[in-house]
Parts: C-alpha cells; structure tokens; sequence
C-alpha cells in the first residue's frame, strides 16, 4: 500500500519568512483578542526567555488579569442571574483557583494586586454568583502585606454587611488593631460566638478578669451555638479547680445537641458518684434528642423495652440498606419482640399493589426477604410466611420487574405457588 504524501505545512512555512516585527505583531493581535491566547502566550515565553524579576512580576500579573478576563462573562451572568449551570460554575471555579494559585506565588506585584482586588470586591458585595468562597479567597491571597489587608478590612466594612463586616473585624484582630476591633465588635454582640470571639481577645490580652466576664454574659445572653463560649468557660473553671461548675458545664455541652457519643463521653467524665447526680437529668433531656440518637442510647443502656417503642414510632428507612441504625438495632431486637418488629418491617414495605420503579421493587425486596426471614427462622411460621408472601405474588404477576427482583432477593420465591 503507497503511503499518503506528507501534508505541506503551510503556516510553518508562512512563519518561516514571517519577519520579526510581523510575528510580534500577530501574536500582539491575537492576545489581545483573546485573554487565554495572552496567558498562554506569557507562560511560554516566561518558559523560553530569561528575564529579570522585574519583567517576571509584571507578567506574573498580566497572567492574573488575563484570568480575569476569561472568566469574566460567566461570573457576571453567575451574578446577574444568582447562579448558573454546573459548567459555568466549574470553569469560574478553576479559573479563580488559579488566579489564588498565581498570587500564592508571592510574584504578583501591587499594581495588578491592587487591580484584582478592585475588580473581586464587587463580585464579594454583591454574593449573588453562588462562588463566595472561592472569591473571599482571592481577595485575601492578593494581600500581602498589612497595608493590603488594612485595604481589604476597609472595603468589607464600608459593604456594611454582617458577613463582611465579620471579615473586617477578623482582619483588624489579626494587624493587632484594638480600636477598630473593638468598634466593630462590640457593636454586634447577640449570638455565643459573639461573645467567646470577644472574651478570647482579652484573654490573649492578658485581661483575663474582663474575658470571663463577658464569658459569664455570654453564657446568660448568647444565643444559638454555645459550645465554644462553654469550652472556653469550662477550661478556666477546670484550671481554677472548681469541679462543680466544670461539670455543669460539660452536662450543657452533652446535653445541647445530645447523642450517643456525646453521653458516652460526658459518663466517661464522671466519677461513680457524678454520673449518680447526672444520669437522670440526662435521661430528662434525651426527649429532646433527634429520634436515632434515642434509639442508640436506650439500646446503649440495655433498655429493650423502650427502645422497641421508639423504633415502633419511627419510620422505616426508606434507603433500607443494613447499615441503617434503625435496622441495626431491629435486627437486634427480633427475637426479643419478634411481633413488634414483624410490623416494622411491614411498614418498610409500603403499598405492594402499585407500579414503581424497579429500584423500588428492589428496595421492597430486600424487606420482603427481613420478613420472611422474622416469619420462618425466628417465629417458626413458615404457613403464615407463604399465605401472605403467595398473595403478594399474585398480585403483582403482571409486573415481570417486580417478581424479578422479588426472585433475585427473597428465597423461596420462584417457588411459591398459590395454595
């Protein structure tokens, strides 16, 4: 077979002859078009050309802005429309994050610094492109000096919102700036991470009189989240060797958002005779706790009985897989109350008689065989498992997923036949 004659590469050959003041510019043309042929071009030839560092910072920042430039039409539409499809999303994302990459760098100079921050700021008063993160983030990695960060605080404070307000206060708590600290922060004072920011300030400021008592204030006044502000209490009590108070405290932290191992690990804090004062106030606040946690810890404590009711109450997982806790902890209790848990299972199945999808044929399968399984190996009524299996199967035989599922999953049932 003859070989196919090279092909003639007529733009090598147009280049060849090309002169230099041609090529340059062409290439000057075509960057400045087209942001991505600009970055391109300044990462080959910063490749292929020594230059000072000078030249190096320069064109370091021409990279920055030549980003920009790329991912500027999709983040205003992001921000013009709240948001935008998972494409325009994901391009801006990279996009920034090599922008944070190249002023990680530290060869970004303040001119083009100082130019990325004018053209972010907006984009981080408006929070409406759905990239807030990943903006603040290069906000902050274009500074790089405290003069920088001074410039950032001022921006989000002059936006005069809380977030970017709390932004501000945190930029002027890290330049050691007091007044401006203090100005802002006790000028919003209304949730427990309110009060443990203050209260660490002036213990790190050596005030440690003032930082408990805006911690005691804290603790009476503070609203949503506590824990920080109750740590923080906590430890001071701890290291003046006040049990007592300690211990209240650590109950709250248990018992705020209680769950298995939070009980767990406050039982582990007491002594035999602490956990004899707690253990019912505990018990008094589990009525509180979301309904898993219940669960695990009556089936923690042994406390079959009510653990079963609990279960009964609840709802059967829908995803039914086994590492459920509920399923778990139904397993667990089968041959205690096999009735009782016979009808969780039941209600894990739904309406039989219905068309689904065959992901939910699946799912009704697996039930169906945690039913068979109760009815014929541990309450020993293999009569009562076929009677209501052989009905369930003939009520679906015009569904031929159904039954493949059922067959794929629950033994014996191919070979049920109505009686």
């Amino acid at each position: 077979m003859s070989k196919k004659p090279k092909k003639e590469n007529v733009l090598a050959d147009l280049l060849a002859v090309a002169s230099h003041k041609a090529l340059c510019d062409l290439i000057q043309e075509l960057a400045a078009e087209m942001p991505d042929v600009r970055r391109e071009c300044f990462d080959y030839l910063k490749s292929h050309v020594s230059v000072s560092k000078a030249l190096e910072k320069r064109s370091e920042g021409e990279i920055v802005m030549a980003l920009w430039s790329e991912l500027l039409p999709d983040l205003e539409e992001l921000d013009e429309y709240g948001g935008g499809d998972d494409a325009a999303q994901d391009l801006v994302a990279g996009l920034l994050d090599q922008i944070q990459t190249r002023l990680n760098s530290k060869k970004v100079g303040a001119e083009h610094r100082g130019e990325i921050l004018d053209q972010v700021l907006p984009y981080i008063k408006s929070g409406n492109a759905g990239l807030d993160d990943m903006l603040f983030d290069v906000a902050y990695a274009a500074c790089y000096d405290d003069g920088d960060l001074r410039r950032l605080a001022q921006a989000f404070e002059a936006m005069q919102e809380q977030w970017r307000t709390a932004h501000a206060r945190g930029i002027y708590r890290r330049l050691g700036d007091r007044d401006k600290y203090l100005e802002l922060r006790t000028g919003h004072m209304a949730y427990g991470a309110d009060y443990h920011d203050l209260a660490t300030f002036y213990w790190e400021s050596g005030e440690k009189e003032k930082a408990l008592q805006v911690a005691e204030e804290g603790l009476h006044h503070g609203k949503g989240r506590m824990d920080e502000l109750r740590g923080f209490v906590a430890t001071r009590a701890e290291e003046a060797g006040d049990r007592d108070k300690y211990m209240a405290l650590q109950f709250e932290q248990a018992t705020d958002d209680l769950t298995l191992e939070s009980y767990r690990t406050f039982k582990k804090m007491c002594t035999a005779a602490e956990w004899r004062l707690f253990e019912a106030k505990i018990l008094a606040r589990l009525k509180d706790a979301r309904g898993t946690e219940r669960l695990k810890i009556r089936m923690h404590r042994n406390e079959y009985d009510d653990a079963v009711i609990l279960l009964s109450k609840g709802r059967y997982p829908m995803s039914d897989w086994d590492n459920d806790y509920p399923i778990q902890a139904a397993k667990q209790l089968e041959i205690r109350f096999p009735e009782e848990i016979l009808k969780y299972y039941l209600s894990g199945l739904g309406h039989l008689n219905t068309n689904a999808q065959r992901s939910e044929y699946a799912r009704k399968a697996r039930v169906m065989a945690k039913v068979r399984h109760l009815l014929v190996e541990v309450i020993g009524d293999k009569v009562r498992w076929e009677k209501f299996a052989v009905k369930v199967k003939k009520d679906n035989l015009k569904r031929p997923a159904f039954q493949q599922e059922f067959a794929d999953r629950v033994p014996g049932w191919r070979e049920l036949v109505a009686r």
